[in-house]
């Protein structure tokens, strides 16, 4: 019996550097390794067996992961939507443009060590413009004072560094740290692609992820489980990308708010492990939680093809702790059977538009959006697989045959530097080339607005299609003017091929070179490389042993880095006159409220990227972005400057906004900026949870509308008062005073989420100073 798997980071090649050690009676304790080791298999099936006697019924398989970690699993209140948990995640990842704020926070905490493996990937700052070499030799220039400082903090405050090139972080992630059974957190919100290797994975904004690196149980709302019954087969056009769109038709971008979706049933061994991850990452997009599916044969697969063959065997051993319990009960189910899916498309501008790809055309027709497809673009960390790479390339090839090449451009972004290695490899790489293809770098590029595109003018109506996970307005260019479709990759080669959404690649021909009709064959491709991964450059650091000569400088005069200072505490009173910033009309995601793009390179400096604070949000006053109304001066101006204007004036302020507020990114910016800028309180009809828990954090009062018809009541020259506040406490709602400008009042009841750990992060001004308080 081998009750411990610890996955331990040694200095050997790249691909196989995270290893396998199993030692029953000590935990491995070698100062090369990194802090900290892996929850044991022993252990999550001690806290399983303890939570099921509790509660006295089967568990979901997320259920088992996310109880098994649990910090007091014999105390802990239990009940799914209600109750808050303690918990202690395994490790934590960081992408370096969350980074950034990450370890400013750590470092402002004032601890030697983070206390679990932890690791930052360097793939979001890339900006996709020539290619792969060039485009990465520019960044590596452009965000040189950047890298420095992650690289001296990860190796300061005992953290590995995965270099610019080394791919995109749910990628190395996968390919390196997931395993079935594990809890991560991650700062991004796509970290729940490791769902598709058994792993609870979850994207969280940094202030948590520095309580975890500080060894403090992490908080969680006890999710919902949503289930979804997988029967039949995938096979043909059909792909797994495609049960996602379908399930983001279904449930919306909230629908799986507060809550794990569970793919089970006899339909998900059709699935390849990374098809699995490919559902989990697109998850994100209704707001869950995480996805997870359950252990199985293709992950075993995968795990053995990426050097961790050891935790495999130990995986099967554990069987029954990685799959459902017979009989559990979900709080919801959907049911798709793989075998009369469709190949779907969802767009433009929101990811849960679900459309056949047999209807685009005509749908596109009615609705007046571009047939022409000007862009079609695949990769990410959504679609970068080897088997997305060469379902994509066997259609290339067809075109190729036939003497074709895209009518639109193509763009291919691998996920990672061992997939562009063995991609390059096998000739893959040649083939989208060959084809008209440009092969971009390993990181995130375009899927994140990194991408200076020069084929259409700013404002010109067009079309792109993308095997991204997410198309909100200007997401992929800042072009607002874009329609933005995400498919899975062989759509998106089918159709740049065909060059117009008016192609089903199902029942429509091509024309050869020499006028001959063709269809083009269903695309294939093998899982897994049959000779093994080629591992590719080296591009990891591990942190030294002994770190104290170790210096992380951040220049005073920097453009770009900036340490922290603390927030104020509240001062004890009840919050009056709170000036309405803005009223924001309609959909709000964090892209509206911290934008990306260019402001990526402000990551780590807080009052320059508070320059972009709403400047994406639609003001009800006008229908504008960036244009509210100054009601100290009575002039109009953007809306950081006019938030500035009140902060400078003594003048604390309030956002006021629609459904769903917050949706999409992790970015803990987009509570920061407005804590920094003076504002006190969010009032809106409803949260996406990441930056619900973000808000509070940072010291924001998150509330929502009792009443959601109360929104209507506000104006946007209002004043609000919150009163209460002296009896702030969960599950107690405050009240809100509207005073309008022609005196009249109206009292409104406002209800939060806060509970007692949270009311103290409100009291002492930010997560991070109660930290502080405690030490």
């Amino acid at each position: 019996d081998i009750p411990f798997a610890y996955l331990v980071l040694g200095e050997g090649a790249r691909r196989l550097h995270v290893s396998a050690a199993f030692n029953a009676k000590a935990k491995v304790a070698m100062s090369r390794f990194e802090p900290g080791t892996s929850i044991s298999y022993e252990k999550l099936h001690e806290n399983i067996n303890i939570v099921r006697k509790r509660l006295n019924r089967p568990l979901t398989l997320s259920e088992k992961i996310v109880y098994g970690h649990l910090d007091d699993p014999v105390g802990q209140d239990i009940a799914r939507g209600r109750t808050y948990l303690r918990l202690r995640p395994d490790r934590v990842a960081m992408q370096d443009a969350t980074a950034q704020m990450a370890m400013l926070q750590f470092i402002s905490s004032g601890l030697p060590k983070v206390a679990v493996p932890s690791t930052i990937h360097c793939d979001h700052l890339i900006e996709a413009q020539i290619g792969g070499v060039e485009d990465l030799k520019r960044a590596k220039e452009v965000n040189q004072e950047v890298y420095n400082f992650l690289a001296t903090a990860g190796a300061k405050y005992g953290v590995g560094f995965w270099k610019p090139g080394s791919g995109i972080i749910h990628q190395i992630i996968l390919e390196n740290y997931a395993y079935p059974g594990v809890l991560l957190i991650g700062t991004d919100s796509h970290t729940p692609n490791g769902g598709g290797l058994g792993s609870i994975c979850i994207g969280v904004g940094g202030a948590d992820a520095v309580d975890v690196m500080a060894g403090i149980p992490w908080e969680l709302k006890c999710p919902n489980v949503i289930g979804v019954k997988l029967t039949g087969s995938l096979s043909g056009w059909t792909s797994p990308k495609d049960v996602i769109l379908k399930v983001a038709g279904i449930l919306t971008v909230k629908g799986g708010t507060g809550a794990i979706v569970e793919y089970h049933g006899p339909g998900v061994d059709s699935i390849s492990c990374t098809g699995m991850a490919t559902i989990c990452n697109m998850g994100a997009e209704i707001g869950a939680t995480t996805s997870v599916f359950p252990y199985n044969h293709r992950m075993k697969t995968y795990l053995n093809k990426t050097g961790r063959a050891d935790i495999a065997a130990l995986a099967d051993e554990h069987k029954d702790d990685l799959v459902p319990d017979k009989g559990c009960k979900y709080d919801h189910v959907i049911e798709i059977n793989l075998s009369e899916l469709k190949p779907h498309i969802n767009g433009p501008f929101t990811p849960d538009l679900a459309h056949p790809v047999s209807e685009i055309g005509a749908v596109a027709e009615k609705n007046g959006w571009p047939l022409e497809v000007k862009v079609g673009l695949i990769g990410s960390c959504t679609n970068s697989s080897y088997e997305d790479m060469g379902r994509a390339a066997s259609l290339a090839k067809q075109a190729l045959d036939k003497g074709l090449k895209c009518k639109a451009a193509f763009t291919v972004t691998p996920g990672s530097e061992q997939i562009r290695a063995t991609i390059e490899r096998d000739g893959f790489s040649k083939i989208l080339r060959d084809v008209g293809g440009v092969v971009l770098a390993n990181a995130c590029g375009p899927c994140i607005g990194q991408w200076d595109r020069k084929d259409v003018k700013m404002g010109e109506k067009n079309t792109i299609v993308t095997s991204y996970n997410r198309n909100f307005t200007s997401r992929n260019d800042a072009n607002p003017a874009t329609h933005a479709f995400v498919t899975s990759p062989e759509i998106v080669t089918a159709l740049a091929i065909a060059g117009t959404l008016k192609f089903d690649p199902e029942t429509d021909y091509l024309t050869a070179a020499n006028g001959e009709k063709f269809k083009l064959e269903p695309p294939n491709g093998d899982e897994l490389p049959a000779r093994d991964f080629d591992p590719g450059q080296d591009t990891y650091q591990h942190p030294p042993a002994e770190s104290g000569s170790v210096m992380v400088d951040v220049s005073p005069t920097s453009t770009r880095l900036q340490l922290l200072e603390p927030f104020d505490k509240w001062n004890g009173k009840d919050l009056e006159d709170l000036q309405v910033l803005i009223k924001v009309k309609g959909k709000c995601t964090t892209d509206h409220i911290s934008a990306a793009g260019p402001w990526l390179k402000f990551r780590g400096h807080l009052d320059n990227i508070s320059n972009n604070m709403l400047i994406g949000a639609i003001n009800i006053e006008n229908d504008a972005v960036n244009k509210i109304k100054n009601r100290l001066t009575g002039e109009y101006g953007g809306v950081p400057d006019v938030a500035r204007h009140y902060k400078a004036n003594g003048l604390s302020w309030v956002v006021v906004g629609d459904d769903n507020y917050g949706e999409g990114s992790s970015r803990e910016h987009a509570a920061l900026e407005p804590r920094h800028l003076g504002g006190r309180v969010i009032l809106v009809k409803s949260f996406a949870r990441i930056h619900e828990t973000n808000l509070k954090k940072q010291g924001m009062l998150p509330l929502t509308f009792a009443d959601p018809t109360d929104y209507d009541k506000i104006r946007p020259d209002d004043k609000l008062s919150i009163t209460g506040l002296a009896t702030f406490a969960p599950g107690k709602p405050l009240k809100g005073v509207v005073k309008h400008g022609d005196g009249s009042q109206d009292i409104i009841t406002l209800n939060h989420t806060f509970n007692e750990n949270q009311v103290e992060w409100f009291h002492a001004g930010s997560a991070l100073n109660r930290m502080k308080e405690l030490q």
